[in-house]
């Protein structure tokens, strides 16, 4: 069966060809095809606004062939760039964050750059938090660095999102060649709160350590640092990603271990990472 296709969301800014750039070099490793997608709905303007100009009729032509010779040039680098990836290019006439959502489900991977600039189709920090957190696929956002010879980060709880995020992070650090850090952040309970199942230190690392031991069979040409660190599990991570090539985290966590896996940690790795960062899905609850 051929690969699901790995989608790049493209508008032409800096940080949308970073995010090509990153796809291409995925998709030479897994033998994906890549599609360059720009997504973008004709503004629209209020009848009570008096003082508007009249609209041109929709769609206007001349932005149609620009959009249209934007995606050409970049495919056309892309195929000089990665000559064995086969490089697709597509336009949709609606928002982005919903195109991308509806297109994940039938994508293994969406790439997104942090930011964009252009009129139309812009992908800027809302679609990238929007997409991250609704697609059907997981989610890479490029940012930052990524140094070949840094290990995969990956944040873990004990929530149901953390086997697809394992599975993901040792999956990437396998086909890279690299180490896989696993971290997870705790904050032990006040004096004053009822006693937690897991309240040592201790006991953290040892259940870590059997969530990650799980995986070493499949993997074992992984090498795995588990880390138990005290402290909030957002800023856990983003200190971590500055030794890192990519921190994977899932969503819709919500376990014991004070929920690391929640949106709130996500974005703000997608604001503060200094490396891409890919969200894995828990799908029972997408």
């Amino acid at each position: 069966m051929p690969e699901k296709m790995i989608i790049v969301g493209y508008d032409g800014s800096p940080d949308a060809r970073a995010a090509s750039r990153w796809a291409l070099d995925e998709a030479e490793r897994t033998g994906a095809p890549v599609q360059l997608c720009c997504a973008y709905e004709w503004p629209t303007w209020s009848p009570a606004a008096a003082t508007v100009p009249v609209p041109a009729p929709w769609p206007d032509p001349e932005t149609e062939r620009a959009i249209a010779g934007m995606l050409e040039r970049a495919a056309a680098t892309a195929r000089l760039s990665h000559p064995r990836v086969d490089v697709s290019t597509s336009v949709a006439h609606s928002g982005a964050v919903l195109t991308l959502i509806e297109r994940s489900a039938h994508a293994s991977l969406v790439v997104l750059g942090s930011r964009g600039h252009t009129a139309v189709g812009s992908l800027l920090g809302s679609v990238s938090v929007g997409v991250s957190a609704h697609a059907h696929c997981p989610v890479v956002v490029v940012r930052g660095d990524s140094d070949p010879a840094a290990p995969v980060v990956v944040g873990v709880d004990d929530s149901n999102c953390t086997p697809p995020a394992l599975a993901f992070a040792f999956t990437q650090a396998a086909a890279r060649g690299t180490g896989l850090h696993a971290v997870h952040a705790w904050t032990p309970p006040d004096n004053g709160e009822p006693p937690s199942p897991r309240v040592s230190e201790a006991e953290q690392n040892r259940h870590l350590a059997a969530l990650v031991d799980a995986w070493r069979d499949a993997y074992p040409q992984v090498p795995v640092t588990p880390e138990v660190v005290t402290g909030d599990p957002a800023h856990a991570l983003a200190h971590s990603s500055e030794a890192a090539q990519l921190v994977v985290l899932g969503t819709h966590g919500h376990g014991a271990w004070h929920g690391l896996l929640r949106g709130s940690v996500s974005q703000h790795l997608l604001h503060h990472s200094r490396c891409p960062v890919a969200v894995v899905h828990d799908l029972a609850h997408v």
